[in-house]
């Protein structure tokens, strides 16, 4: 039984995203509660190699801005780790540099797509050669005197989108982004905190360049992603009853809370601050018996690194959940509909996979067995809370991928299940 109060560790999404552009300000930036992840720490040791000083402190990290024209080319090439954000966003940023770099990753990373975000920085003038004509990575970025650009988004990506924010810093002329642009919005309202000119109107989102970015304290709030790990399977056990002190509230993001609310879930949220743009606050969950609904459309944007855990919430609601228009989870770490379709299967789930969906039907009685997460974190992160609220054990293969997002899982799970409260 899950039980207790604590907190998540700081929002992976924010912490890429701070880091990066309290680099690209002039100036000394103070960042509070950062993630210290596998993904994180590839964007520091990244950013480390362009030449920012960046200092690591128990609660903090120091970063020494070098401004937007300040970084130094690399010596070797930019190991991103499994990190598709330090891939994506670290391209937009090096299509201004006037220097060659090279952006590489570990096996998983190096097969997903990254043509995406080559074909409008090209458009924007920087040379990008990769595999397969830069559909994959490595990438190697020549950049320079870069023009603005209107463009469409042709898939809902907060990467890709960023990307070309980053990218407009300092060309010539302004980014106007039209097309599916309704996912995390981190990126803009954080260039607007450290000084950038960027808004949305409307359907449109602008940023016009020539304003310096200056350095700025930054708090990052606990990350909504690792909160939905014990919220959604707790929504739907009857008797538990778990809150997250300090989490991030970006309507964004809170896509999965709307999702077991329309299950039946008993969900309370409490907006307490508002830090560098960003709200946070508390989530608490009672668990009850949820139904199942469809989740499809607009709000699959506000779920996608969440469908993972909702499929475990799913399973244990009574009726069918049917999610649709979710194709963009089989270009993750890994074919993500198919490893929960076949991994929640083994443990007793009646789940189906879709071409770019999931049919589950419970509820579940879960039994014992071994499954794997084909290193995939979020998978890691299902799976293991499966193996938390079933009464008959579970194994999780590759469980350790946790630390690329939430390297204290174990610790906060194990507080979870003793009813402790704190973090």
């Amino acid at each position: 039984m899950l039980k207790g109060i604590t907190t998540v560790p700081g929002d992976k999404s924010i912490t890429h995203r701070a880091l990066i552009l309290a680099a690209l300000a002039e100036g000394t930036s103070e960042i509070y509660n950062p993630l210290s992840s596998l993904d994180c720490l590839s964007t520091v040791n990244c950013l480390r190699a362009l030449g920012v000083e960046i200092e690591e402190h128990p609660e903090k990290m120091v970063v020494h801005g070098v401004g937007l024209q300040g970084l130094q080319p690399p010596k070797e090439v930019l190991d991103c780790g499994n990190s598709g954000t330090t891939m994506r966003l670290l391209a937009g940023v090096l299509a201004a540099q006037p220097f060659l770099s090279v952006l590489s990753g570990d096996d998983s990373l190096t097969a997903r797509p990254m043509g995406r975000v080559v074909e409008p920085l090209r458009e924007m003038g920087a040379l990008i050669k990769g595999r397969m004509d830069g559909q994959f990575a490595p990438l190697a970025v020549r950049g320079g005197s870069l023009k603005g650009i209107t463009y469409a988004l042709p898939v809902a990506s907060a990467q890709v989108k960023s990307a070309l924010l980053l990218a407009g810093l300092t060309a010539r002329g302004e980014v106007r982004l039209t097309g599916k642009i309704n996912s995390r919005d981190h990126t803009e309202r954080m260039l607007a905190a450290f000084g950038a000119d960027v808004a949305r109107h409307g359907e449109e989102i602008v940023l016009r360049p020539g304003k310096i970015l200056s350095a700025r304290t930054v708090y990052v709030p606990g990350d909504l992603s690792s909160a939905a790990v014990f919220i959604a399977p707790a929504a739907a056990v009857p008797g538990a009853e778990v809150t997250i002190e300090d989490v991030g509230l970006n309507p964004t993001r809170t896509g999965f809370i709307d999702v077991l609310k329309e299950m039946g879930a008993e969900i309370e949220v409490v907006e307490k601050g508002v830090s560098g743009g960003e709200p946070w606050g508390s989530i608490a969950v009672r668990g009850r018996l949820l139904h199942g609904c469809t989740i499809q459309g607009e709000i699959i944007p506000r779920v996608i690194d969440e469908i993972p855990i909702l499929a475990v919430a799913a399973a244990a609601a009574q009726g069918t959940t049917v999610i649709k228009d979710a194709a963009e989870l089989r270009l993750k770490e890994s074919d993500r509909l198919q490893a929960l379709a076949e991994e929640l299967g083994k443990v007793g789930a009646d789940i189906k996979a879709q071409p770019d969906g999931l049919v589950i039907t419970g509820p579940t009685r879960w039994r014992g067995g071994e499954v794997d997460s084909r290193g995939d974190h979020r998978i890691a992160l299902a799976l293991l809370m499966v193996a938390a609220i079933s009464e008959e054990q579970i194994s999780v293969k590759h469980g350790d991928s946790v630390n690329v997002s939430f390297p204290n899982f174990q610790d906060v799970l194990r507080a979870l299940r003793e009813g402790k409260v704190g973090s």
